[in-house]
């Protein structure tokens, strides 16, 4: 496999501390989820960031492919889960808009865009991972 880009983030204090790239580029202070909290954010949320963009990328290739230059918009929905067997667990729900596509188009693209996008890749059989066409 041919490596087309990495990145370093780096984390200290767990979900109570901060994230960061080496050069400082990146850097957000973390919490636990719960109560808003100013100027934080939680590793749910960055993942939510990072799968809803990652997905709406390869849904946009899947549509290019298909000559279709509409507009999409990926909303990801993050859960943390306790499980008394298995601890802790996340879920995701992709609720994913087309513009001036019809609905069976768009599931179609959808359903294509789960088998490109990396993240989905990445995640297939590990979490629970449910996808919505508004």
């Amino acid at each position: 496999m041919k490596k087309i880009y990495s990145t370093t983030i780096i984390n200290t204090g767990g979900r109570e501390g901060e994230v960061y790239s080496p050069d400082k580029s990146f850097s957000y202070q973390v919490t636990s989820p719960g109560p808003h909290k100013e100027n934080k954010t939680n590793p749910e949320q960055l993942f939510a960031a990072a799968y809803s963009s990652c997905f709406n990328s390869a849904l946009e290739l899947v549509m290019g492919q298909k000559n279709i230059h509409s507009k999409s918009t990926v909303k990801a929905t993050v859960s943390l889960f306790s499980d008394e067997e298995t601890g802790f667990q996340v879920g995701v729900v992709l609720s994913v808009k087309i513009d001036d596509v019809d609905h069976a188009t768009a599931e179609e693209l959808v359903k294509a865009a789960h088998e490109v996008c990396p993240y989905s890749k990445a995640t297939k059989g590990n979490i629970s991972v449910e996808l919505e066409v508004e």
